[in-house]
């Protein structure tokens, strides 16, 4: 499938969805997504972005200034990760017991706004990698609009550049706590 009818199964997936909260961080995959979301949904979509202590704060500015650029309404939460349960102790599976935290609280605040679904901006490219997150996405009903859309990093990145979103040649930036070894 070339990357035009990708992207209209993409912006196709959103508008079934009929409203949706963005987990948003500001990185190409989720700037993409917002944008689509933007133009699929219109007001029936926003951002939510979490302010944790493995998030650096330059990050958090960035997301607020592309979502005034997409025009897309933004909330933050405040999560500490240290009283994540399993977050502490550091195993192996440690990103599932942060993101099914990240994601209960994105689910309840899109509820909260009258937004029936969450989409997070996982790509095809994530497939092969290991994401204990994921089970998480799962297991909560998240949306992974851009892997059902079967979009890779790199169509991302062209799909962003042709759309003049600033993030297309951004640099991947993983969470901060992937640097620490687990246990």
């Amino acid at each position: 499938m070339d990357i035009d009818k990708k992207y209209q199964k993409l912006t196709d997936c959103l508008k079934d969805l009929g409203s949706a909260a963005v987990a948003f961080s500001g990185g190409a995959d989720s700037t993409l997504l917002l944008k689509a979301a933007a133009d699929a949904l219109g007001d029936r979509t926003m951002a939510v972005t979490v302010k944790m202590g493995v998030v650096p704060k330059r990050e958090l500015e960035e997301s607020a200034r592309l979502c005034a650029l997409i025009g897309v309404r933004q909330e933050f939460i405040e999560i500490d990760e240290l009283e994540i349960e399993g977050f502490k102790e550091n195993p192996p599976d440690r990103c599932y017991f942060c993101k099914k935290s990240i994601f209960s609280q994105i689910i309840d605040t899109a509820h909260e706004n009258g937004l029936d679904f969450v989409a997070e901006g996982s790509n095809t490219d994530d497939l092969g990698d290991h994401r204990p997150g994921m089970r998480a996405v799962r297991e909560l009903g998240v949306k992974s609009p851009l892997m059902t859309a079967g979009l890779t990093k790199d169509e991302i990145r062209e799909l962003s550049a042709r759309l003049g979103l600033p993030t297309a040649s951004k640099p991947s930036a993983a969470c901060l706590a992937s640097r620490i070894p687990y246990g």
